[in-house]
């Protein structure tokens, strides 16, 4: 075996064990300190997140945030509201790869049917019944009715949607895996407001295989 053959070898075998302890990133980059509350009061860099602060100026409120505390104001045209918290006002989230969000939806209203491009989100109602579902890359449509205690997750990147299912003001918590998760919501979406609820509200209790986006948000 020839000393180039020899290397090639060697080189291939250490690449091999490299990627084999090496695992995909499915989130934000890991934390390389204990703590890091961002500091946002430079705003004259932009880096792939926010700074540390400095670790002697760190304290337990950095760790505690009141943002979900109260009802959102719902007084809209969807009649609901989004309250989320991610490293830019709560800043113990930082490095964390998390954020948190309170949603207040009242009689008839629904949340505006959007994507977190950089998160996967599990809600959890509080209180209230909600109808909540997601589409898929095939467009197909998984939809499910809701009641208090009980959870429903959003995967990465897909649209989906909340409503009122019942007769009662609803609260809804959630968390994402990202401190920074991004929202993309459908282009005039608040003019279909209507036609989506009556839509969905059609298809809630009914088997959903083979339902569309379409059916739900076209013509």
């Amino acid at each position: 075996m020839t000393n180039n053959n020899t290397k090639f070898i060697t080189s291939l075998t250490l690449l091999t064990l490299f990627l084999s302890f090496t695992k995909p990133s499915t989130g934000d980059n890991d934390n390389l300190y204990d703590t890091c509350p961002s500091d946002t009061t430079n705003r004259k860099f932009f880096i792939n997140g926010f700074p540390c602060k400095n670790p002697s100026n760190i304290t337990a409120s950095d760790f505690k945030s009141s943002l979900l505390s109260d009802p959102g104001d719902t007084d809209n045209f969807y009649g609901s509201a989004m309250t989320i918290a991610t490293a830019s006002e709560f800043p113990g989230l930082n490095t964390l790869g998390l954020s948190t969000a309170r949603i207040d939806i009242e009689v008839d209203g629904m949340v505006s049917p959007h994507a977190h491009p950089r998160a996967s989100e599990m809600i959890f109602v509080r209180s209230g019944v909600v109808v909540a579902g997601f589409i898929d890359s095939n467009n197909q449509v998984f939809q499910k009715r809701l009641e208090e205690g009980e959870v429903f997750v959003f995967p990465k990147g897909l649209l989906h949607f909340c409503f009122n299912g019942g007769f009662e003001s609803v609260t809804i918590f959630s968390v994402l895996n990202s401190q920074n998760p991004g929202l993309a919501s459908v282009t005039g979406a608040m003019f279909m407001k209507e036609m989506i609820m009556k839509r969905m509200k059609g298809y809630f209790g009914r088997d959903l295989n083979g339902v569309s986006a379409m059916d739900l948000f076209g013509e």
